[in-house]
């Protein structure tokens, strides 16, 4: 198993963090797999260290769970400013330098004394939510394009045994709460600015939008006129979600990819339009739960059994 950073994990490892998933808990994991012989390479990235030709040349069979990591921006003014930073590279600093010296080093995003403000509602951003309040920040606040849900169930729109849409704090908006007195989130806020001073971030500019849905079922934003709002801001979180997986490895192998640019391999074979080459996960299916993970990942391992020896006693 070949892995770029430093630890073996994937985003169990530096996407989540330690305060949803304890550390140890995965490198149990590792150690179990370590004993059972499977060997691991860290620091080595597929596509740059060692090409997509050698590997093919030097294995069998070859399985890829890259990921869907490549991150979506947002095209907004002031988005180069100081202080502007993908979510997961904040998440990922955090977790690095708290693992490596316990946050000694200094070698992550400090959101200390900061007021933080993290753009998406999602886990990303509630996980950053999350981690500026252990960091000590001066204020936090979370936007969601979306509206705030109803305290309870829509039985015409939303009815049993569909999942309730009803208002709910995560374990970050109950954390933020508690301290602060609210529900740190935002909701229906259009970011429309970052505005800086010598280069570095000072405030974000917002709008309140109404959303609807046209005929064809389209999402429609529209700004509400007066609603205009300055934030002070000395961290932006950028947490809107993800786009698919990196190319650099897809494209050295010529493989097909869906219309969401995830490496194309159908659910339960996992075989992709490249002899011996297999995909699972978030790099075949889009950026998901590690309950699919474990899904794909186990049988992706029975396909390649059966590609290699015929037939496959792995369930």
């Amino acid at each position: 198993m070949y892995e770029r950073a430093d630890r073996i994990g994937g985003l169990l490892t530096y996407g989540i963090p330690t305060m949803k998933l304890d550390k140890k808990v995965v490198q149990r994991r590792v150690d179990l797999m370590a004993e059972e012989g499977v060997d691991f390479v860290t620091n080595t990235e597929i596509g740059k260290d060692i090409t997509a030709t050698e590997l093919k040349e030097q294995f069998d069979a070859v399985v890829l769970c890259g990921g869907a990591t490549k991150a979506r921006e947002v095209d907004i003014e002031g988005r180069d400013l100081q202080g502007v930073h993908l979510a997961m590279d904040y998440l990922n600093g955090t977790i690095k330098s708290y693992l490596d010296s316990n946050l000694e080093d200094g070698n992550y995003i400090s959101a200390k004394d900061k007021h933080v403000i993290v753009i998406g509602g999602g886990d990303t951003g509630t996980d950053c939510v999350a981690t500026a309040l252990r960091h000590g920040c001066k204020s936090i606040t979370q936007f969601g394009t979306h509206a705030k849900a109803p305290l309870e169930r829509d039985r015409v729109n939303n009815p049993w045994p569909q999942f309730p849409n009803v208002y709910t704090l995560d374990y970050a908006q109950e954390e933020a709460k508690a301290l602060y007195g609210e529900d740190p989130r935002a909701f229906s806020v259009l970011t429309k600015k970052f505005v800086g001073e010598n280069g570095v971030l000072k405030e974000l500019h917002t709008v309140q939008i109404e959303r609807t849905v046209d005929e064809t079922g389209r999402k429609i934003y529209k700004e509400i006129p007066g609603t205009e709002k300055v934030w002070p801001a000395d961290l932006v979180f950028i947490a809107v979600g993800f786009e698919g997986p990196e190319n650099t490895l897809i494209n050295q192998l010529g493989l097909d990819q869906d219309r969401r640019s995830n490496v194309k391999a159908a659910y339960g074979k996992y075989t992709t339009n490249v002899d011996k080459v297999f995909a699972a996960g978030d790099m075949r299916r889009g950026q998901s739960l590690v309950v699919w993970a474990i899904n794909e990942g186990r049988e992706a391992a029975r396909e390649v059994d059966k590609y290699l020896m015929g037939s496959s006693q792995l369930p």
